[in-house]
Order: structure tokens, then C-alpha cells, then sequence
């Protein structure tokens, strides 16, 4: 993809709302055995900065579904690739996620680990772009909305590229 990018999310703006996240995390789930199942790849970033910035430990697992192939438009069929290992049933899940564009993958995961019949399953998800979504899903803890484009830094990547940027940035084609 030829196209330039445009900072849309600074790193101060991003530590600052990674940290009010873990604050609110924190109160609500004080005291509790909390399991945070990241959806890799893109969450790496946010979901180690998130869980250092908690107040407590927490066990963490990941997941990995595949969506999208090589391109920048989703397929539609939503595939697991790598599953939850720890015992989800009777404890608090949260689910961590990048982003969520059309809702399907998220809404996947969610019915999936539904199914493992935890105590409480919420969602904590870094961006919220919705200029594309087909399903709605349950966002209880969220950073930022960005209303449309393209997004790459800070886990978020084009075809394995652009992940390591520390802030995030909309490609803009020239």
C-alpha cells in the first residue's frame, strides 16, 4: 500500500488513556482472579503496557484468530489459529483487543470463550473504529473512537509492517 502516514494517536495520548484504563480495571476488579486473553497479534503492546499498569497481578493467555489474510478487508470467516490454555470456567475474562472494525472477530471470540463458561467475560479494546462495522459487540472498557481509516503503530500493522511505530498513525494514499 503507497500512502503516507498522518499521526492520529500520539504515545503521550496513548499512555495517558492505557493508564485511566488500568486505573478503572483496577477498582472494578479489585481483589478478583482476573484472566486477560489478548488477541495477538496486533494487542502485544497494549496488552503488556495495560497489564503493567495495573495494581495487581493478573494470568494472561492469547488467542489468535485469522480474518484477513495478507490484505487490508476482512474475509468474513473467522478462524481460530491458537487457543485459550488456562481454565476460563467460573472466573473473570477479559478479553483484550487492538481494535474493532467490523465487530465479527470480536463477536467470534466472544460467543467462543463464552462457551468455556466463565464467572463474567468483558471486553477491554484499545480503538473503536466503526466506520465499517457489521456486528455490534459489548465494549466495556475503551480508549479511543476513530470514525474511519486505515491505522498502523502501536501493534497495529499493514502485511507485518509498521507494528513498532509507538504511536498510531492513518495511511493516507498519496
Amino acid at each position: 500500500m503507497d500512502a503516507k502516514k498522518r499521526c492520529l494517536i500520539s504515545r503521550d495520548e496513548i499512555a495517558r488513556r492505557v493508564a485511566e484504563l488500568a486505573e478503572r480495571i483496577g477498582r472494578d476488579y479489585a481483589g478478583g482472579d482476573l484472566v486477560m486473553v489478548g488477541v495477538l497479534k496486533g494487542v502485544f503492546i497494549f496488552m503488556a503496557d495495560l497489564v503493567r499498569a495495573l495494581p495487581f497481578p493478573v494470568e494472561v493467555d492469547f488467542v489468535r484468530l485469522c480474518s484477513y489474510g495478507a490484505g487490508t478487508a476482512t474475509s468474513g470467516e473467522v478462524h481460530i489459529t491458537k487457543d485459550v490454555e488456562l481454565p476460563l470456567k467460573d472466573r473473570d475474562v477479559m478479553i483484550v483487543e487492538d481494535i474493532v472494525d467490523t465487530g465479527l472477530t470480536l463477536d467470534f471470540l466472544r460467543q467462543h470463550l463464552l462457551s468455556h463458561r466463565p464467572r463474567s467475560l468483558k471486553i477491554c479494546c484499545l480503538i473503536d473504529k466503526q466506520e465499517r462495522r457489521e456486528v455490534e459487540v459489548p465494549l466495556d472498557y475503551l480508549g479511543f473512537v476513530v470514525e474511519k481509516g486505515f491505522l498502523v503503530g502501536y501493534g497495529l500493522d499493514c502485511g507485518e509492517q509498521s507494528r513498532t511505530l509507538p504511536e498510531i498513525f492513518v495511511l493516507e494514499k498519496d
